[in-house]
């Protein structure tokens, strides 16, 4: 399994900001109330985070100790794709969350603080899980084996 590209994420985060505003717009314009997140979306955002380090620890802890200890390759695998997945998934939600910042940053009518502190806290929960997933990935990373081709390594087990 390859590592999650800087191309990937930078496309998802553009196309997240995108789609964010737009629709910020488009509800706007449409006359309804444009979307406001919430302080759980935050929270929840930033335990997904915590999760796919947690989960990821072991395994590094396990792979680069002097005496390793054999890990289940399924699980490795299976906590290498969640790391990915989070990585991936933060990316769309930050871009999304900056679309939101820069629908509340160019309203008119004035800045709603409110809505501000929202929309960054959702921004700093996205970012967050955006970092958990590639730090995830980065842990989840077996060092090679005497044996190996691959100098690189490989991610997961």
């Amino acid at each position: 399994m390859t590592r999650t590209k800087a191309s990937t994420l930078v496309i998802l985060a553009a196309f997240g900001a995108g789609a964010g505003f737009l629709a910020q717009v488009a509800l706007a314009s449409g006359g309804l109330q444009r979307y406001r997140p919430e302080y759980a979306l935050a929270l929840s955002l930033l335990f997904i985070a915590g999760i796919t380090i947690a989960l990821a620890v072991p395994i590094r802890r396990a792979t680069r100790a002097t005496v390793r200890t054999r890990i289940d390759p399924f699980h490795a695998t299976r906590v290498v794709l969640f790391a990915k997945a989070s990585s991936l998934a933060g990316a769309l939600l930050t871009g999304a969350a900056a679309g939101l910042l820069a629908e509340v940053l160019v309203r008119s009518g004035g800045i709603n603080t409110d809505s501000l502190l929202r929309t960054l806290a959702v921004l700093v929960g996205a970012v967050a899980l955006l970092v958990a997933g590639l730090v995830g990935e980065w842990l989840c990373t077996v060092p090679p084996r005497d044996d190996d081709p691959d100098p690189a390594g490989s991610v997961g087990a």
